[in-house]
């Protein structure tokens, strides 16, 4: 089967066309994306603007001609936390609705964090043990961990490397603003730590999303280029060392860095700050990052329904 997966994320909207079926690790076939920055388009009531809107329903109606020009027999369209969180998400979803025919489903955070951490496990297998999963997106900051396919706990939390650098990072900060920034972000992820923490230290901690490939690049990992099967690690005291230089670089540094695009290089220091606060007070030295993340868990989900609904293939 030939599946288009859309993706109305925080940063960017994403159709990725895969070939997938039961029992074999979905092939992309195609990738298509656009920089739509739905977090920094919201204004000061929360709303997504008009031209954030025009945006998404452009991309949208390009992604579903690129879909059927590939062959895609079915596209599952979602979007997270942009369109999630906006006040007027009804108006948004109902304007793309009415002008391309396609109907967005809106993830709920706590699904976000099970499908991703889904897909990480299918990735890394049962060998992981108790797994343990974050995922910085543009809007929000996704965390799950448990033993089986479905996590035992999962939840969202508004601290998105988009999100913050439109609340905070719009002009250098001083050394009293970060603290107060660092501060918050701690309290915020701390306070419902010990859903994950009740459990012990996982067998394995792993990261997925663009803010956390950044990262570990930035820090030494091997590129994009070697493949997604070349392991790569980000480590606490790489991250460490790294932050107060990002602190100190200007826009055109940031997007200088292996990485890094110039898009999302206003996002590299608050996601490190993101980064930098999971892995210390879940006490993890490192993390190991997944190639697959939410698209490819959305795909595997409709692969496991479909077969169940299907049944076995006769021989």
């Amino acid at each position: 089967m030939r599946l288009g997966v859309l993706d109305i994320g925080s940063n960017t909207g994403h159709l990725l066309v895969v070939d997938a079926h039961d029992g074999a690790a979905p092939l992309p076939a195609y990738s298509y994306k656009q920089p739509l920055r739905l977090a920094e388009h919201l204004d000061e009531s929360g709303a997504v603007s008009t031209s954030g809107i025009e945006a998404l329903v452009d991309f949208t109606a390009e992604a579903l001609v690129v879909a059927e020009e590939k062959g895609c027999e079915d596209m599952l369209a979602f979007a997270t936390s942009a369109v999630r969180d906006a006040v007027n998400s009804d108006e948004v979803l109902a304007t793309v609705r009415s002008k391309t025919d396609v109907e967005l489903g809106v993830l709920s955070g706590e699904d976000e964090a099970r499908l991703t951490f889904l897909a990480v496990r299918r990735w890394f297998g049962w060998s992981a043990g108790r797994l343990a999963v974050f995922d910085i997106g543009g809007g929000s900051l996704e965390i799950a961990g448990g033993g089986d396919e479905r996590p035992d706990v999962a939840w969202s939390l508004p601290l998105g490397a988009a999100r913050l650098a439109r609340a905070h990072f719009e002009e250098r900060l001083d050394e009293s603003d970060l603290k107060k920034i660092r501060k918050r972000i701690r309290t915020d992820i701390a306070r419902d730590a010990g859903n994950l923490l009740r459990a012990g230290t996982p067998h394995r901690a792993a990261a997925t999303s663009k803010t956390f490939r950044s990262l570990a690049r930035i820090c030494g990992a091997p590129p994009s280029a070697d493949g997604p099967l070349v392991p790569r690690v980000l480590h606490l005291d790489d991250l460490r060392d790294w932050i107060p230089k990002l602190v100190d670089m200007g826009a055109e540094e940031l997007a200088a860095l292996p990485g890094v695009s110039g898009s999302r290089a206003h996002q590299v220091l608050p996601g490190a700050l993101v980064a930098e606060a999971c892995m210390d007070i879940f006490d993890l030295p490192a993390l190991e990052i997944c190639p697959w993340a939410l698209r490819e868990g959305v795909i595997l989900e409709r692969i496991d329904r479909l077969s169940v609904t299907e049944g076995p293939r006769a021989t």
